[in-house]
């Protein structure tokens, strides 16, 4: 079987850790040329570094997916660097927890603005280029939160994903007539560095105990969904998303877990 991504350029926002950094290596190793973007270089480098041991082509732009100059800068720089932008898979968000009774308007503005108005700058710098090839995918990392669940102190994050996939909804009805699909994946909990470092093991292992599957994805779970929905394979489908947890929003109650 041909490599899914040969030849196609992807931007992946969000890619060096993480979600971000499991759909990177994914992709660069379906033939995926590789534009990671982040806001530390360092992370950016050291993501960069690892896919061209493994034999794959990747760079890096550093930018802040709130910022509206940055991401059109971006979309700039894929274009000098490759020459087009096939596929856009924008992972970058953030999920800081914060109960409702605690949170600011800063606390609110600062997950909204990346999760929610860098999913618009994002799509919106990309589109251009997109629409003169008459060509694009756009694969959004959504979540469970907020779609199908809600999770106590993550309220700014939970709305801010479920005004993404209102955004996946509309956006794919109005770019559909220029051949871009625009499709999400919902993850559940995946291991990843800010799972552990944010919520600790008891929360882990919690999470766990509710999972039909008794375990936690791998951010390579969610590269494979969104993979699908990148590739050819999905061309007629737009406006979905894949929700990819393990069974976690399955059970009526902890009880019917095992």
């Amino acid at each position: 079987m041909a490599k899914r991504m040969e030849d196609k350029v992807v931007i992946i926002t969000g890619g060096a850790k993480g979600i971000g950094k499991g759909i990177s290596n994914v992709f660069a190793k379906e033939g995926g040329k590789i534009l990671i973007v982040v806001r530390s270089e360092e992370t950016a480098k050291k993501a960069v570094e690892e896919i061209k041991e493994k034999g794959g082509e990747a760079s890096y732009f550093i930018g802040d997916v709130s910022k509206e100059k940055d991401m059109n800068k971006m979309a700039e720089t894929c274009i000098e660097r490759y020459g087009k932008i096939d596929v856009l898979c924008h992972n970058a968000g953030i999920f800081p927890e914060k109960r409702l009774e605690d949170m600011t308007i800063e606390d609110w503005d600062l997950v909204n603005n990346i999760n929610l108005r860098g999913t618009f700058l994002t799509v919106k710098a990309c589109l251009p280029y997109m629409k003169k090839q008459k060509y694009g995918r756009i694969v959004i990392t959504s979540s469970i939160t907020g779609n199908k669940v809600g999770n106590p102190g993550l309220t700014h994050y939970a709305a801010s994903k479920g005004g993404v996939n209102g955004f996946i909804k509309s956006a794919a009805i109005e770019l559909a007539k220029d051949n871009i699909t625009v499709n999400g994946v919902e993850p559940g909990n995946i291991m990843t560095e800010g799972m552990s470092s944010q919520l600790g093991e008891e929360y882990i292992k919690a999470q766990e105990a509710s999972i039909p599957m008794g375990k936690l994805g791998e951010p390579e779970d969610i590269g494979y969904a969104t993979l699908f929905l990148a590739s050819d394979e999905a061309k007629y489908i737009t406006g979905q998303t894949i929700t990819v947890d393990g069974g976690q929003i399955l059970p009526e109650s902890k009880f019917d877990v095992n």
